[in-house]
C-alpha cells in the first residue's frame, strides 16, 4: 500500500494537480485522498480506478514494479500481432518503462486494405511511409503519402486511412497516449 501511496502522490504532483482538483475529478473527499497519499488508509481497488482515470493512465501502473525498465528493443524481442478484426500487422517497437507518453510502431497495411471506420480519440498520431503509399483523410482533407513523407495530426481529428495500392505499404506510426 505504502508504493501505490507514494506512486499517487508523486503522479499528483507531476500533473500540478492540488488534492482539491484530484478531489474534484474523482469524486472522493479530500481529507481520504490525504490520508491515503500519508499511506494512513486503505484503498478500495474502486477508488483505485478513480485515481487511475483521472490521471489518465492505466490502474496496472500501481501494480508495476519500477525497477523493470528495458529501454532498448532488439529485433529479435520484436513480435508482429494483429489487432483483432484487422490484417495489418503491428511491431511495437518501444522500449518498457513506467509513465512511457509515446507508442512508436511499425505498420504493414496490406495492398487495397481500405479503413472504412472514421474514428477520433485522445492524443496525436505521427506516420512517416517507409515503404509504399498511403492515403490519410483528416477532417475532410485527403493527403496522399508516398515513400519519404510524413503526417502528424491530433487524434481527436476524425480520420481514416487507406493503402490504395497493389503492393503493401510500411509506416513507422508514433501514437500517444500509450495503448498496448
Amino acid at each position: 500500500m505504502e508504493d501505490i501511496s507514494k506512486k499517487i502522490k508523486k503522479i499528483r504532483l507531476e500533473k500540478e494537480m492540488t488534492l482539491k482538483d484530484l478531489s474534484e475529478k474523482t469524486g472522493l473527499s479530500v481529507s481520504f485522498l490525504s490520508q491515503i497519499e500519508r499511506g494512513n488508509s486503505s484503498l478500495a481497488i474502486t477508488s483505485l480506478k478513480k485515481i487511475s482515470d483521472a490521471f489518465d493512465i492505466n490502474i496496472a501502473y500501481f501494480f508495476k514494479e519500477i525497477e523493470n525498465h528495458n529501454y532498448a528493443v532488439r529485433e529479435s524481442e520484436q513480435k508482429p500481432f494483429k489487432l483483432e478484426g484487422s490484417n495489418v500487422q503491428h511491431i511495437r517497437l518501444a522500449g518498457k518503462f513506467p509513465e512511457r507518453k509515446m507508442e512508436p510502431m511499425l505498420v504493414t497495411v496490406p495492398p487495397n486494405k481500405l479503413f472504412i471506420e472514421r474514428h477520433s480519440h485522445p492524443g496525436e498520431e505521427f506516420y512517416h511511409v517507409i515503404k509504399g503509399t498511403i492515403i490519410f483523410k483528416v477532417e475532410e482533407k485527403e493527403y496522399i503519402l508516398n515513400k519519404g513523407d510524413s503526417i502528424h495530426f491530433p487524434s481527436e481529428k476524425v480520420h481514416e486511412w487507406k493503402n490504395p495500392m497493389n503492393e503493401e505499404t510500411v509506416l513507422l506510426s508514433v501514437l500517444t497516449p500509450v495503448i498496448f
